[in-house]
């Protein structure tokens, strides 16, 4: 099987060539890499102007729209049976990549999401409100698709690739997760979840999400799984 890894990025200049190379370096062998520069003023464009590598396809926003976007570009790219979702900033290890599609691949699995909170794999110690948001914004999710996920906001989400491509995503930023959670439940999919690592950010490091994103997805949990 063929997986693609999509690398949605908005000024990750310090990041940027590092997560190519640990992707390229991942367990998979079989992969194409679309990375979508979502209209970065940092110096990320011009790093990625200056890629010349026949092994990834490097697409440009010429302004900000933000990560579910890019994303929705990314998928709308991909060739390959499963499609994965990369962060660009370093918070998510490439090499976990095996555990994330092993489910999809051995046909246990159509969907499988990432958990930060089920596993003893290394995990960075950082928000204790981040980690209270998370909780609360994935209750409230299982309260309506009626899944028992741990972690709904997790970036790592696999999909078999004809799944995620009939999905018609709206959310431009931080909304995506919300949002395609409430669609894969309203489908006859198999969700699997799988514990992984996590080295997350601080907001000096670049880390970008805040509570008015908490908010927002609160909006759309209500709004995904009550009236689309």
């Amino acid at each position: 099987m063929k997986l693609s890894v999509i690398i949605p990025c908005y000024n990750e200049v310090r990041t940027i060539n590092r997560i190519i190379d640990a992707v390229k370096k991942s367990s998979v062998i079989n992969q194409e890499i679309i990375v979508v520069d979502d209209g970065s003023d940092d110096g990320t464009t011009q790093i990625l102007k200056n890629i010349s590598d026949p092994e990834l396809n490097i697409l440009f926003h010429t302004k900000n729209r933000g990560k579910g976007a890019a994303i929705r570009t990314g998928i709308s790219e991909a060739t390959g049976d499963i499609c994965i979702i990369q962060d660009a900033d370093l918070e998510y290890d490439p090499q976990e990549y095996s555990l994330m599609i092993e489910p999809i691949i051995s046909g246990k699995a159509d969907v499988v999401f990432g958990s930060r909170f089920k596993s003893s794999r290394p995990h960075r110690v950082v928000y204790f409100w981040h980690s209270v948001g998370n909780g609360f914004l994935t209750l409230l999710s299982n309260i309506f698709t009626d899944l028992n996920l741990s972690d709904m906001e997790t970036c790592y989400k696999a999909f078999r690739s004809e799944i995620i491509k009939s999905i018609i995503i709206r959310e431009n930023r931080f909304g995506f997760e919300p949002e395609i959670t409430a669609k894969l439940s309203k489908m006859n999919v198999r969700i699997y979840e799988t514990g992984i690592s996590y080295y997350g950010r601080r907001y000096d490091e670049g880390k970008k999400i805040g509570w008015k994103d908490g908010v927002w997805a609160v909006y759309c949990i209500f709004r995904y799984n009550l009236f689309n």
